[in-house]
């Protein structure tokens, strides 16, 4: 490598790790723990940290068993070294989302010239990996070594290099124990619908690499063995019912229809959108070439690199898989996204140019992010749009509009790229740092509106402020996000006065004397629920609209 190539790669890193760490991490901790997901893995890493217990997670006190170990394993450095924190429980993720984007570098780097940086930025800036890179959730850390996985084995495939596939298999062990089998039975499927596409069953036999699952097993199993031997019903809870039961069962009541995958997809590949979409077809088009000459010319030459249609398979497999699946969510065809980013990257290094109507689309919805960064305060708030700030919405939107249409017209597809970044940047940094209120109506209220009305941390200060940090809470007719939310903020279970409520979270009112937190306006229902005990209204929070009350303890 000439010192030339050497300055040129380490500027291309430097804006790799800028970009990712700016998407990936700043404000990370500005929004609170938010769903239900969040605030339960934070607080099952926190028990563990705190009993210095590596094998059994708990969520307060008792076994939680649906999810493998990996995210608290990489969440307890970090609370050791930070603190117990809501955005330190985010680092994981954000961290395997920046490996992940390095590794997409390097590869593209390797089989792809020129286009490494492309691929990588592509990568970093699409939706879903931004949204789920900064999210304490499991998702990202099936997503990160799933793809690498991939990766690995293309290129054990095209080199014949060894280290490659048995990097392969380990980084599939990582991906069982971030979200369980999962992870082998996608790769399975992916690299025997290309073995099958290329007519070539040595492919897939050769894979099955027996010292591969030595590692393979080596890494996943311990951890498999002792949960089991420390908790006997660790493999009918985790693999039966939600593994097994989670697919072919609405038991968890995530039913969506077949179709739903398709919008999901085409909005976590914003703002590549319109040229993931192109890709996709030009990559099917030649899947199809490709297996037609397979059929008239026999064997083709090892010289033809199938690499598009290899990442064709890997998007459009599992996206087929969890569309059969009874149980659906945004977060399980997140591994195909990386694939669809470096499909796109590829596409766009091979084109010379772009047609006016694609980038026409691409510029237009690059304006509607700044759009939707600029109306989310009022959608949140559930208010109505003042005329003046829909001027401003209109303006901004037609204006970054035109300017990447422009710069891209004037400067080429070498700025594509950086310029899509800006409203990107202009989103992250108005909903991080600007959106936010000093008062909602007469009550006040401080902090940024994604804060205060989608996450418990604003309703857990509110009650410390009223003097109840250390009162035990309950919840009723109220998200069951609010409660996991308390949950962990206040480190100590929240229950539920109603039945149907979270089922690893106490039902019953309690006997103590404590506060419920409960939709507006339900004084009565309160009421009629404690019977006879004394029921004092603390005051209410109006941007999740919610009210306080301080109830006795019985009689």
């Amino acid at each position: 490598m000439t010192a030339e190539r050497t300055r040129l790669t380490l500027l291309q890193l430097a804006v790799v790790l800028g970009v990712s760490g700016f998407l990936f991490f700043f404000g990370i901790g500005a929004l609170g723990l938010v769903g239900a997901d969040e605030p339960r893995y934070a607080q099952i890493a926190r028990e563990m940290f705190q009993r210095h217990d590596w094998i059994v997670p708990t969520f307060n006190g008792s076994p939680w068993l649906e999810k493998p170990v990996l995210l608290y394993w990489k969440a307890i450095p970090c609370y050791r070294l930070f603190g117990v924190h809501d955005w330190a429980a985010r680092l994981p993720a954000a961290f395997h989302a920046t490996a992940l984007v390095l590794v997409i570098f390097f590869f593209m780097r390797r089989f792809r010239p020129g286009s490494e940086l492309d691929a990588a930025i592509i990568t970093a800036s699409s939706a879903a990996v931004i949204g789920f890179a900064r999210g304490a959730s499991t998702d990202m850390l099936l997503a990160a070594p799933l793809c690498v996985a991939m990766l690995a084995w293309w290129a054990w495939h095209r080199t014949e290099r060894k280290l490659w596939l048995a990097a392969f298999y380990a980084l599939l062990a990582v991906g069982t124990l971030a979200k369980g089998p999962v992870s082998p039975a996608l790769a399975l499927l992916i690299v025997t619908a290309y073995a099958v596409l290329r007519r070539e069953g040595r492919i897939l036999l050769r894979s099955l690499w027996w010292p591969g699952f030595a590692i393979f097993f080596a890494i996943s199993l311990p951890w498999l063995v002792a949960i089991q031997m420390k908790v006997p019903e660790f493999f009918r809870v985790f693999f039966i019912e939600h593994n097994l039961q989670r697919f072919g069962t609405n038991l968890y009541q995530h039913s969506q229809p077949f179709w739903y995958y398709i919008p999901v997809f085409l909005l976590s590949t914003v703002p590549w959108a319109v040229f993931t979409v192109a890709a996709l077809v030009e990559a099917g088009k030649d899947a199809v070439g490709r297996v037609r000459n397979h059929r008239e010319e026999g064997r083709e030459s090892e010289s033809r690199d199938w690499l598009a249609v290899f990442l064709l398979l890997w998007i459009v497999i599992p996206v087929l898989f969890f569309s059969v699946s009874r149980s659906k969510l945004p977060g399980y065809i997140l591994p195909v996204i990386p694939a669809s980013a470096v499909l796109t990257a590829d596409y766009l290094h091979r084109r010379r140019v772009i047609s006016r109507g694609q980038m026409m689309v691409h510029s237009l919805l690059c304006g509607a992010i700044v759009a939707g960064a600029l109306l989310v305060p009022w959608i949140l708030m559930r208010e109505g749009v003042p005329d003046q700030v829909k001027t401003v919405i209109i303006l901004s939107t037609g204006a970054v509009a035109v300017g990447v249409l422009i710069a891209v017209r004037k400067r080429g597809l070498p700025v594509l790229h950086f310029v899509t970044l800006v409203p990107l940047i202009l989103a992250l940094v108005f909903l991080l740092r600007f959106a936010a209120i000093s008062e909602a109506g007469s009550y006040p209220v401080h902090g940024l509106i994604v804060d205060i009305t989608q996450s418990a941390r604003p309703v857990d200060a509110q009650l410390r402020r009223l003097g109840y940090g250390q009162m035990p809470v309950a919840v009723f007719n109220v998200r069951r996000d609010i409660a996991y939310g308390l949950n962990f903020y206040r480190n100590h279970p929240v229950s539920y006065y109603e039945q149907g409520g979270p089922r690893d979270l106490p039902y019953g009112i309690p006997a103590s004397e404590h506060v419920v937190v409960t939709r507006s306006g339900n004084a009565d229902a309160v009421q009629a629920a404690v019977g006879d005990r004394k029921v004092t209204s603390l005051g209410v929070f109006p941007p999740q609209r919610l009210e306080f009350f301080l109830v006795s303890g019985a009689k």
